[in-house]
């Protein structure tokens, strides 16, 4: 018996895809200076003090997407998109869970 199997690593990527999708972006990530880029540009000063033609389409200036911006974009998609793929997978699991345990 493998004790880390397949199962589990699927079991391990959705305790973590859950993770990510509970975030609250005002109560937790803001406090950590994990904001993206779409809540900064909805601050009045900030849309004004930037150049736009040194920026992309998302606000970051083009060539500096580093590590913590990509993982703000992850965690800002993960809560976008995977919202009601989460409930059915989750209730997927907890159903098998109950039946076969």
């Amino acid at each position: 018996m493998s004790l880390f199997g397949i199962g589990t690593m699927i079991y391990v990527a959705l305790l973590l895809i859950n993770a990510m999708a509970i975030l609250s972006e005002d109560r937790f990530l803001a406090r950590i200076g994990w904001v993206s880029a779409s809540r900064q540009i909805r601050d009045v000063n900030t849309g004004f003090q930037q150049t736009y033609d040194h920026t992309n389409a998302y606000g970051t200036v083009q060539g500096e997407a580093g590590m913590k911006a990509r993982l703000i974009d992850l965690i800002s998609a993960v809560r976008t998109l995977m919202r009601i793929p989460l409930i059915v997978i989750n209730t997927v699991v907890i159903l098998y869970e109950l039946a076969w345990g």
